[in-house]
Parts: structure tokens; sequence; C-alpha cells
């Protein structure tokens, strides 16, 4: 059997305690090598999740001795992706990058770009594409249950009106925070991976919370060429929440409440490895069909698993890495102008390259 490919990961906050170690460690063929984080409650936590990981204290140490490791996982702040990503394609490192991919369309351009001259391979963790109803939503779509789709509604709503400190919450163009490139990055994302390329822009982005420095409030009208209109809604003061997705045919919809679960199980120290994950209740089934004549339909289970799945393969035998990165770049050009469609009121288009 072929050694595991070792994996260096950048970060142990959120993104990389919650999501990335715990993906990277179940998944076969991957092992977990080091861990870059100085705070020393992170380093501690470290230690104890992951033994066997090496933990140091500088990214630099990953590009003086690039020949230590197969792979580079960029869970830090946003302000830092774009300057990670490059370190590791200048090393030669395969590189995943969190989403989003970058603060502004044009640095993940070149950030593209430089990765396609050197040769290195570069991924973005787009990581809702395996969420349970998302899957499920997609398979109805390409199945034709619901007939010639008229309308996709998304949200990701929390009710969350006092403000915790972080680098979310930070007001500078580099940071890419607030619920936009937060929460947005996702449901651009699977708005275009279900309905294809966009021509049209609209949104509403304000700060709800006292005190807020970035959005926490937004909504985003996409029109796609093919003719759906996608409505995304975002925000941490929704105090009712809305349908997670709602799809809307000419023949039936669909439509399923609450977030998928695969987060909250990871949170609570569970693994895809484990008996059941990803899966849902029947009694949280989303319902198909018109009113007065629903069915529940079985929710695909959850499956953020695939992502590294797909990484391994890649690496390995020459897949293709499970998200373009290109696509990333399309889903922050659309953030911006989201914003820009904010600020001036106005229905923009999308430019054509």
């Amino acid at each position: 059997m072929a050694e595991a490919l070792r994996v260096g990961l950048l970060g142990y906050g959120l993104a990389g305690r919650v999501f990335h170690a715990p993906l990277i460690a179940a998944t076969p063929g991957l092992r977990l090598d080091a861990i870059v984080t100085r705070d020393p409650q992170r380093r501690e936590q470290a230690r104890q999740h992951f033994p066997d990981a090496r933990l140091v204290d500088d990214a630099d140490e990953f590009w003086r001795t690039p020949d230590a490791l197969d792979l580079v996982v960029v869970a830090t702040p946003n302000r830092l992706h774009v300057p990670m990503a490059r370190a590791a394609l200048a090393a030669g490192l395969p590189v995943v990058v969190d989403k989003p991919l970058a603060a502004t369309a044009a640095e993940g351009r070149t950030l593209v770009d430089e990765a396609t001259e050197r040769g290195v391979p570069l991924t973005v963790f787009q990581n809702r594409r395996w969420d349970g109803d998302f899957l499920t939503a997609r398979r109805l779509v390409e199945q034709g249950e619901l007939g010639r789709v008229l309308r996709f509604e998304s949200r990701f709503e929390r009710f969350r009106p006092t403000i915790k400190p972080g680098w979310r919450e930070l007001a500078g163009p580099e940071e890419a925070g607030g619920a936009l490139f937060d929460l947005g990055a996702h449901l651009v994302d699977q708005a275009v991976q279900l309905f294809g390329r966009v021509d049209r822009v609209y949104a509403e982005v304000d700060r709800r919370r006292a005190g807020a420095a970035v959005d926490d409030d937004a909504f985003v009208a996409l029109t796609h060429t093919n003719g759906v209109h996608s409505h995304l809604w975002m925000g941490a003061v929704t105090a009712q929440l809305g349908p997670r997705l709602r799809v809307l045919g000419d023949r039936a919809g669909y439509t399923t409440y609450g977030l998928d679960v695969q987060e909250a199980a990871l949170h609570e120290g569970g693994r895809p490895d484990q008996p059941g994950w990803g899966e849902v209740p029947p009694e949280r089934y989303g319902k198909l069909g018109v009113d007065g004549d629903l069915r529940p339909v079985a929710t695909e289970p959850g499956a953020y698993q695939s992502f590294y799945a797909q990484v391994a393969a890649a690496l390995r035998d020459g897949a293709p890495m499970p998200v373009d990165p290109r696509d990333s770049v399309a889903t922050v050009e659309l953030i911006e102008l989201a914003h820009r469609s904010a600020v001036e009121g106005a229905v923009l288009p999308v430019p054509t390259v």
C-alpha cells in the first residue's frame, strides 16, 4: 500500500479545527502531518486532538522544507489566503485554500494563473457542495422532478444579535469580512453549480447590529442565463428562519428546513468515518410536490469527506481536483458585484469574458 500523503495545515481556528483537520484525518490516503498555530490554547487543542501531528510556529518552516509535505491546506483568516497560497505554489506544494479564495476577483485570477504557470494543483474548500439538502436538490433538478425550474431560494440565516469579536468582524477590505463573503461564498457557489452562468446581479447589503463594522444582513438576486432566478439570504439577525432551500419549477417544488447536520456533528467531535455520517432523520426530510399533494423525499447523506477523497485521488492518480479554482474566482466576482449593486441601488450586468 502506498504511503499516506503528508498534509500541512495552516491555522487551527474554526476552519482548521472544526472542518479541515477532522476531514483530513478521516480520509484514507491522507495523514495530518503538521499544524501551524502559535496560539497556546489552540496548540494544546491540536496536541490533544492529533498527538501524532507536528506543531509548528511559523509557515516558513513549510516553505523551507517542502519535501517534508505533499499538500498544504490554508485555513487562515481570509487576508492571508492569497499570500499563503502563493508561498505554497512557489515551494511546489499543492494547495487547498478555504473559501473565499481571495478578497478580490483580481487577486484570485492572479493566483489561479500562477498555479497554472507553475503546474502546481490548486483547489478551494467549497464544502457546501456536499451538503445533503443541496445534493438532494441537485438530483431532483437533474431528474426533472420539478419540471422547468423557475426560482431558487436559499438561506443561511442565524440569530446572533451580539457581535462576537474576531477577524470576520473587521472592516478592512483585505479582511473579506462580513456575511456576504462568509456565507455568500457558499450560497452563490451553490446557485451557480445548480443553474449555471449569471447575467445580472442585484443586492441589498446592511449592517443591522449595534456597532457592526461589516455587513451582517444581505439579500442577493442572481439572474441566470437559462432564466432561473436565484434569491439568496444571509444574515446574523434573523429572528425567524425561512426555508433552507426552496426550488420552484413549473411541475413541482422542493422545500427543506434546517442546516445540514455535518457542521454540528464536526463541532461535537464527530468524524465522517463513523456510521450514519451526514444522515438526517425522516422528520427532517424535505417535501416535494404542490400544495395539497406533498410527499417527503429522503435527504441524501451529506458528504464533506468527498472533498478530501477527491483531493487524494487527484494527487495520487491525476484525477481532477474537486473544485475548479476558477469557479471560486467567479464567486468572488459576483460577491464584488453584489456589494457594488447595494451601494448603487442598481441591477448590474456580469461582464463577459
